[in-house]
């Protein structure tokens, strides 16, 4: 291949980044996935002090869920809900271009993501919300399950059991999505990483972080956590 080939082939793979996460939410989501993730193998495993660590880290997750609605709600461009959350007939149509190859990349989540980040939200809280109450009528009990009653904390213990399933399903749709678009050639991962995409509009870059706005939602969203913890 000639020089002047060479450097266009580079031309046509290289494109400019545009920053579309902001920190927030790219520690928010890799923070979240460490939570998780504790959870699950502390759940599995059992025993006095890996309970003692359920806790916690659930009580982690719920903080995390708590700050990511209200940064959804004033956080930077494409990470708020309006941004993403999109319309059945929007989002139908996304999933069929995208099978056929032809989806419009976008820079922030695209219209099934967005619905994807809602799920697994919406999941979380619950999980993480009745896993307040919960009971293994060995030695765990939960922050809030003596202010239940046995009666609603055992159901509230079985909600926490079946929701571990539905957060699997949700967890496995999103990293087979991830899958996906990266066998179709779209890294979704980097981005998260490094909050830049590339081949986006640079007019669709996010703009500066609102840091103090950021520490102040952070506190909002720990401070019911910490009450939380602080009973039990």
């Amino acid at each position: 291949m000639a020089p002047n080939e060479v450097g266009a082939a580079a031309g046509r793979t290289e494109a400019p980044g545009v920053r579309v996460w902001d920190l927030p939410v790219r520690l928010f989501h890799w923070t979240l996935l460490a939570a998780v993730v504790t959870s699950v193998a502390t759940g599995l495993i059992g025993g006095l002090w890996q309970m003692d660590l359920h806790v916690v880290s659930g009580c982690v997750v719920l903080g995390l869920v708590l700050f990511r609605v209200l940064w959804g709600l004033v956080g930077g461009r494409h990470a708020r809900f309006r941004a993403f959350v999109k319309g059945p007939v929007t989002v139908a149509r996304y999933a069929v271009d995208f099978l056929k190859g032809r989806a419009v990349h976008t820079p922030g989540h695209n219209p099934l993501g967005g619905w994807s980040v809602v799920l697994i939200l919406l999941a979380l809280a619950v999980q993480a919300g009745t896993g307040l109450f919960a009971n293994d009528d060995i030695f765990l009990e939960a922050p809030l399950a003596k202010y239940a009653g046995k009666a609603l904390s055992d159901r509230l213990t079985g909600v926490h059991h079946l929701m571990s399933n539905v957060i699997y399903v949700l967890v496995a749709a999103h990293v087979a999505a991830v899958a996906l678009h990266w066998w179709k050639g779209e890294n979704l991962v980097k981005p998260m990483i490094t909050g830049v995409k590339s081949n986006a509009d640079p007019a669709a870059g996010d703009g500066p972080t609102p840091w103090v706005l950021a520490a102040v939602t952070a506190v909002l969203a720990a401070v019911p956590v910490a009450w939380v913890l602080s009973i039990w």
